[in-house]
């Protein structure tokens, strides 16, 4: 007897609506809105989904996460650093309650990291510069890393700047401070130049990796580097750690970069973020207390 002719099914994703389409890799009904179209036919979502976890991602020169090329931290950190800036236009407290002393890092030491989204709010110039270096090099560097890889290493170079301040603070004695002279232990930081620096840092050693020339950069180093020697106000001890620290990150980068090793990039950063944190305590270790303890009073 000639069996009569099989009716639509219903789609598992949508039970009120029928399929008449199957898919090709796990052959489930699949309604219009559940097909993609594919290689070997239509598969439904959940298929083309497994698919694309299960293929290796593809990945940039120095083993990051590839992406369309839009340097999306970028961005973020200069929209954060302009709205940061116009809440300290707004508000005197906003620079007092997270910009960075040595003085305040041993009981306040989130302000290693927030200085680094500070500026000075009394001029525009300062953030106008930061903020276009930061986009300039942001756009080579983070397509180059990738997106992780381009945040831990501004973050970690911002903090290895406020450590240089600290570490070449030199501290004051209690007759000092009775005197009224604190010299560079009270002196605040603001600004993400030390984190600007580490990117500086880290493009050298990338470009002599790819083998790139950096002729034009070493200009554009020293004569930022300069700023901080011949105009008062610019701490050229938050260049420095940031450079320092940029380089030291990008070689960690550069060594793990290749597949079998890539994923220990991020227990070499780690070392390099822990090791800032020993170099800071270190310091504050050799500080008396009373002194170390003066932000009680700030």
């Amino acid at each position: 007897m000639p069996q009569p002719a099989a009716g639509p099914s219903v789609c598992p994703r949508h039970p009120d609506r029928e399929a008449y389409v199957r898919c090709q890799r796990c052959g489930r009904p699949a309604c219009p809105e559940c097909q993609r179209l594919a290689a070997v036919g239509i598969q439904c979502v959940d298929c083309v989904r497994e698919a694309a976890q299960a293929s290796p991602s593809a990945r940039t020169v120095f083993g990051g996460r590839a992406t369309d090329g839009t340097p999306v931290v970028t961005y973020t950190i200069i929209a954060i650093c302009a709205v940061v800036y116009l809440a300290q236009r707004a508000s005197d407290t906003v620079t007092q309650n997270y910009a960075f002393a040595p003085y305040l890092g041993w009981t306040e030491p989130w302000r290693f990291v927030t200085a680094a989204f500070l500026h000075s709010p009394t001029t525009f110039f300062h953030i106008l510069l930061n903020m276009f270096a930061l986009w300039s090099l942001g756009q080579y560097l983070e397509p180059m890393l990738g997106r992780a890889r381009f945040a831990a290493l501004y973050l970690i170079s911002g903090i290895g700047g406020q450590v240089a301040v600290t570490l070449l603070a030199a501290a004051p004695t209690l007759e000092n401070l009775r005197a009224g002279i604190g010299g560079a232990w009270f002196g605040a930081v603001v600004g993400a130049s030390g984190a600007i620096f580490g990117l500086f840092g880290a493009l050298l050693v990338l470009n002599r990796h790819l083998g790139r020339s950096s002729t034009a950069m070493y200009a554009t180093i020293a004569i930022n580097a300069a700023f901080g020697f011949l105009y008062p106000g610019i701490s050229w001890q938050a260049h420095l750690g940031g450079l320092v620290t940029g380089i030291i990150c990008a070689l960690a980068i550069v060594v793990f970069r290749r597949q079998g090793v890539r994923h220990l990039v991020w227990a070499a950063l780690s070392a390099v973020l822990a090791l800032l944190v020993v170099v800071a305590v270190a310091k504050y270790l050799t500080v008396p207390q009373p002194i170390r303890d003066l932000s009680i009073f700030g």
